[in-house]
C-alpha cells in the first residue's frame, strides 16, 4: 500500500475541516443539498460520458493510486541477470523450477521456457502492455473528467442558491445565510477536484509510467535470455533504461 495518497487526502481534508472547526462553524458548512448536487451531478454525468462497466473499471485501476505496489525496475532487472545466469550455465528450462513474484516476467519466462520464438513473446508481451496503458488511461481520463465536472457542478449549485436568494430580498434576514449555501457547492466542487479527483489522477498517470518501463524492461530481459545473451552485456543493455544516478554500470 502506498501510505502517501491516504496521507495526503486524509491531511487535506482534515486541516480544511480543522480550520473550520476552529472558527466554531462546521455545521454551517454541511449542507446535504450542495452536497447532492455536486456529488450526484458529477457521478451522472460520468456516467453520461463514459459506459456503467468502464467506469467501474476506471474505479478499480484507481485503486492503483492506494495499494498496488511500486514498480521497482531496478529490482526487476536484478531478477532477470539472476534468471539469465541459470539460463546461460543449466540451460532455459531450468527457469521452469524458478519462483517468479512479477506476474509479467512470469509469464515471459514461461512462453520461453514453452519454446515460443522470440517474435512470439514480445508480440504476447507488447500486446499484454498496450492493454495496461489503455485501461490506466480510461481510469485517467475519468477522473480528470470528474476533477474538471465538480466545480461546474459546483457553479450550477451556486446559481441554483443565488435564483432562491433572489425570490426572498423582500426578507433582508434571509440574504445572508442564502448567499451562505449558494456558496457551499462551489467550495464542495472545488475540494472534490482538488484534494481528490486531479491528484488521483495525477498519481494513475506517474503509476502507469513507473509500470510501462518496468514492463518493457521485462520485454527486453525476456529477449535477451532467449538469445542467450552474457549477464554482463544484459545488465548494460538494461541498465541502459535507467536514469544515469540508478545504474551501476559506467554511463557513457
Amino acid at each position: 500500500m502506498d501510505p502517501a495518497t491516504l496521507v495526503g487526502i486524509v491531511m487535506g481534508f482534515g486541516m480544511i475541516i480543522g480550520s473550520i472547526a476552529l472558527k466554531g462553524a462546521l455545521a454551517a458548512f454541511v449542507d446535504p443539498p450542495s452536497m447532492l448536487i455536486v456529488v450526484g451531478g458529477t457521478l451522472a454525468t460520468t456516467l453520461v460520458m463514459e459506459t456503467m462497466e468502464n467506469v467501474i473499471g476506471a474505479f478499480k485501476v484507481a485503486k492503483n493510486a492506494f495499494f498496488q505496489r511500486r514498480s521497482d525496475v531496478i529490482s526487476t532487472i536484478k531478477t532477470i541477470l539472476e534468471l539469465s545466469g541459470v539460463a546461460r550455465k543449466q540451460g532455459i528450462l531450468e527457469l521452469e523450477k524458478t519462483q517468479i513474484e512479477d506476474g509479467f516476467l512470469a509469464k515471459g519466462i514461461r512462453m520461453a521456457v514453452d519454446g515460443l520464438s522470440q517474435e512470439q513473446i514480445q508480440e504476447t508481451l507488447g500486446g499484454e502492455l498496450v492493454s495496461m496503458r489503455q485501461r490506466h488511461l480510461r481510469g485517467q481520463k475519468l477522473f480528470k473528467f470528474m476533477g474538471t465536472t465538480a466545480p461546474a457542478l459546483g457553479m450550477i449549485g451556486t446559481l441554483i442558491g443565488l435564483v432562491m436568494m433572489l425570490r426572498t430580498l423582500d426578507d433582508p434576514s434571509t440574504i445572508g445565510p442564502s448567499m451562505a449555501v449558494a456558496l457551499l457547492t462551489t467550495f464542495y466542487g472545488a475540494c472534490i477536484a482538488f484534494l481528490f479527483c486531479n491528484p488521483i489522477a495525477e498519481k494513475l498517470e506517474r503509476r502507469t509510467q513507473e509500470e510501462t518501463a518496468n514492463m518493457q524492461v521485462v520485454m527486453q530481459g525476456v529477449n535477451s535470455i532467449v538469445m542467450g545473451q552474457n549477464p554482463a552485456i544484459i545488465q548494460e543493455k538494461l541498465e541502459a533504461m535507467l536514469p544515469p544516478k540508478e545504474r551501476t554500470t559506467d554511463a557513457a
